[in-house]
């Protein structure tokens, strides 16, 4: 399996590697870039369609690793090609938020609910009684649910060259390693592709970023992180199968949950943006573009790390990790006035 993983990653790394340079050709020539906005921190336009060279590099590493005899693969090479075709289109000509949220849960309905890939989250173990419990009527949306949250996450925390890309390679080895754990084979051959494929495209989108990844990229990420944790831990008899991959990406999920905080408090619409992101309070602290990206990869890696540790602890170990966690985040986010609103601007071009 190893082997296989192996090839996977190189696979998806020197494919993205070879097409993120044709794709930023083609976002030039079609004219598919970011414009600068006031909320941008790019200061002149940047071309788009990364998404779609690392959707493609990931795609051919699936195929050429053998991974496309588990139909489950296969929807989420489908599903994935969708979301980065809705990305795209959202890239040329913004969508409105509610448009764009409606094709995301649509997509997702069609991952869960297609007979031929149906994935869905069932069952999860429960460490109180040591047994499974079904989700029974509700599993169809509580899986949705799981996969468009983590579609958005990605998407918002997609504000600084790199950032996305590293997050997401961090969040994609974790979940290899714990999948190799839990001897899932789709989720492994996944993670090492979806690694690969988000590496190599780190090599252009590093500050300075010469193209972005755009809702295409985002968004892909974002889905196929959720569709490798539900494949390769939330069905393993793991007592924390559910903290794993929330804490793999902790770092976009707690700061979309204080961005959602901070709005409703301040009476703003959920959906608009604002300059108060994790990244721009790092920014206005003196940190420059690539310190601050390299910061937040470091915060990645080292909730990965404990992400892994839970799965090698017992249920009371965990749950004090977890508490120590979140005591520190917590910490942070009060100290740098994460729950504050200070400026706000409408929506943002990805990176």
């Amino acid at each position: 399996m190893l082997q296989q993983a192996g090839l996977a990653f190189a696979a998806a790394l020197v494919a993205s590697l070879l097409l993120t340079p044709l794709a930023r050709r083609l976002a030039l020539r079609t004219g598919t870039v970011a414009p600068v906005v006031q909320r941008s921190v790019h200061t002149e336009p940047k071309p788009f369609l990364g998404g779609l060279a690392m959707y493609v590099a990931f795609a051919l590493a699936m195929i050429l690793s053998g991974g496309l005899g588990d139909p489950q693969v296969v929807g989420i090479l489908v599903c994935g090609g969708l979301l980065v075709l809705l990305g795209i289109r959202d890239d040329r000509v913004p969508m409105r938020p509610r448009t764009k949220f409606l094709g995301q849960l649509a997509i997702a309905a069609l991952m869960v609910y297609v007979p031929y890939w149906q994935l869905q989250v069932s069952y999860i173990y429960s460490p109180l009684g040591d047994r499974w419990v079904s989700f029974g009527p509700l599993a169809g949306p509580l899986t949705i649910l799981w996969i468009v949250s983590f579609i958005n996450v990605m998407n918002f925390i997609d504000g600084l060259d790199g950032l996305a890309a590293g997050i997401s390679t961090i969040a994609a080895l974790t979940l290899l390693v714990v999948s190799l754990q839990q001897g899932r084979p789709s989720a492994i051959l996944l993670s090492a592709a979806l690694a690969g494929s988000a590496v190599g495209f780190l090599r252009y989108n590093f500050n300075p970023a010469k193209i972005f990844m755009g809702d295409a990229g985002s968004m892909f990420l974002g889905f196929t992180l959720a569709a490798i944790s539900v494949e390769g831990v939330m069905k393993s008899a793991l007592a924390v199968s559910v903290l794993v991959p929330v804490l793999a990406l902790a770092v976009p999920i707690f700061d979309t949950a204080f961005a959602i905080v901070r709005r409703i408090a301040a009476g703003l619409p959920i959906g608009q943006a604002d300059k108060d992101h994790l990244h721009h309070r790092l920014l206005r602290m003196g940190l420059s573009h690539r310190t601050t990206v390299l910061v937040m990869w470091a915060v990645s890696a080292a909730l990965g790390v404990s992400a892994v540790v839970l799965t090698e602890v017992n249920f009371a170990q965990a749950m004090i990790i977890v508490a120590v966690v979140l005591t520190a985040v917590l910490g942070a986010a009060r100290r740098l006035g994460l729950l504050e609103v200070t400026e706000t601007r409408h929506k943002h071009p990805g990176h």
